[in-house]
C-alpha cells in the first residue's frame, strides 16, 4: 500500500476513517473473500452465535458502538 493513501485515510475526522472502513470491507465483502479461519476461531464464534441466540438482549447494535465510538473521539471546542 502507498504510504500516502494510507495517510490520506489517517488524516481524515474518525467519523470518515470509519466510513471508509465501512465502504472498503463492503467492498471486499461483495467481491466474495471469505476469511480463513483456525479452528480455534471457527469454535470461538461459533460460541459467540450460540450464547447471542439464548440471549440476544445482550447484544450492542453497531449504529450504537459507532455513535458512541464517534462521540468519543469528536473534536473538543
Amino acid at each position: 500500500m502507498k504510504g500516502t493513501l494510507l495517510d490520506a485515510a489517517k488524516a481524515l475526522p474518525l467519523h470518515e476513517q470509519i466510513q471508509l472502513a465501512e465502504a472498503l470491507w463492503e467492498n471486499i465483502a461483495a467481491a466474495g473473500y471469505e476469511p480463513q479461519l483456525t479452528d480455534a476461531q471457527a469454535i470461538e464464534l461459533d460460541r459467540r452465535v450460540a450464547e447471542h441466540l439464548r440471549n440476544p438482549g445482550t447484544a450492542t447494535p453497531w449504529n450504537q458502538i459507532r455513535t458512541e465510538i464517534e462521540r468519543k473521539h469528536a473534536p473538543q471546542g
